[in-house]
């Protein structure tokens, strides 16, 4: 019998205030658990705006603590109540001076499993993160979920070829990427690279992205969130363009053996030839 999970995503738009930014995502998910999905995943910093727009002190106060802050808290009961995994990216404050890009996974009893924190940091107009954020040190763990191995790759980590290939060697089925990106900055790149990316690694990758205009830039988040398949073929359809969308649908985690029998690219990778990659 075919291994099937029934996974969701959010696409959304900004509400103005985190305590109905996080409602309008428990509302999500409870639809999704009554769709019969078993693991959801949102947006980058998804409990605030993009505030990476600008470079101000005043929004490290979205920051919090990762798992005991409010809102990794009030996921886990989340999980708890609608028995799916939780895939939660949120600023976090590892002590003063010490901030990050950050994803929480809590499994379906609402079990912390850990975090995974955002590589490579941009500093471009519209992104300036290294004004918030240090890049991660946590490595690229794999999470051993009710539902299958699950990793998280945040944004930028996109165009890094690299962290795409750990996570797959270190076990990964799934693969969420939460992001905030918008028109005419990579727009061509977003149904390009993670496609290629789930081809070249061999397991399903949920793209997600933050959709419409926040109030801190002119930033056009383009929504089209997806889930792709380890031949790099869109599961169902992208989401809108324009508006806020749940997504659901069924991965079939039986096809990643079957491509990685069909293509090999494990079997023919050649470690010992790639020292030169890892030089500065």
């Amino acid at each position: 019998m075919a291994n099937v999970v029934r996974a969701a995503l959010v696409q959304a738009t900004w509400t103005g205030d985190t305590e109905s930014m996080i409602a309008k995502h428990e509302e999500h998910a409870r639809e999704a658990a009554r769709q019969g999905a078993k693991i959801i995943g949102f947006q980058e910093v998804f409990n605030a705006p993009y505030f990476c727009q600008v470079q101000e002190p005043e929004h490290y106060r979205w920051a919090e603590s990762v798992p005991d802050g409010p809102t990794v808290t009030r996921m886990r009961e989340l999980a708890r109540e609608t028995g799916m995994v939780v895939v939660v990216p949120v600023f976090e404050v590892e002590q003063s001076g010490f901030y990050f890009n950050t994803a929480a996974v809590i499994d379906s009893d609402g079990s912390y499993l850990g975090k995974y924190r955002k590589h490579h940091i941009p500093q471009v107009k519209g992104f300036w993160e290294k004004y918030y954020f240090k890049p991660g040190n946590a490595g690229w763990p794999v999470f051993d979920t009710a539902v299958g191995k699950v990793g998280v790759y945040i944004c930028y980590d996109r165009h890094f070829p690299e962290g795409w290939r750990q996570l797959g060697l270190n076990g990964a089925q799934i693969v969420y990427n939460p992001s905030a990106t918008s028109r005419g900055l990579s727009a061509y790149l977003w149904q390009l690279e993670q496609p290629a990316a789930a081809v070249a690694n061999e397991y399903f990758i949920a793209a997600i992205n933050r959709v419409g205009v926040e109030e801190y830039g002119d930033n056009d988040f383009y929504g089209t969130s997806y889930f792709v398949d380890p031949r790099g073929q869109f599961v169902g359809e992208t989401a809108s363009d324009k508006a806020e969308e749940l997504v659901v649908r069924d991965l079939d985690l039986g096809l990643i053996e079957e491509v990685r029998q069909q293509w090999a690219f494990y079997r023919d990778r050649r470690p010992d030839a790639y020292e030169g990659l890892v030089q500065p």
